[in-house]
């Protein structure tokens, strides 16, 4: 499975970025969005179920943040608003072939990563 994630850059506090990732392959996964800044852990930002019903969010992005998913195309989206200089990290999607109804926030539990894109935002 490979996982392909696009859309980072460089924007301005308080700007916008619309982050996207494609898994190939015609299997049911869960997906999460992580990110890791320099000399920091990866972090979970965003996770949500296959079945789109189950969603979480990281207290520091929720209210700005939002995650979505086209199923048909295997794709999830991560909706980035209000940016701030702190969310400046390289983010990750990632999968776990899991079609149930749950979410998974521990990098552990997810078996497919995608390549990173770096994230910006400047003050």
């Amino acid at each position: 499975v490979q996982l392909q994630a696009s859309g980072g850059g460089l924007v301005q506090a308080g700007g916008s970025l619309r982050l996207s990732c494609a898994a190939s392959g015609s299997r049911k996964y869960a997906m999460g969005w992580f990110r890791q800044a320099p000399g920091k852990e990866r972090d979970i930002v965003a996770a949500m179920s296959w079945s789109g019903g189950m969603l979480y969010y990281a207290n520091s992005v929720k209210g700005r943040f939002t995650i979505s998913r086209d199923n048909a195309k295997n794709a999830v989206y991560l909706q980035m608003n209000s940016l701030k200089p702190e969310d400046t990290a390289v983010y990750y999607c990632a999968a776990v072939d899991r079609s149930g109804g749950y979410y998974y926030t521990l990098p552990s539990a997810y078996d497919y990563w995608g390549r990173g894109t770096q994230v910006t935002v400047s003050s």
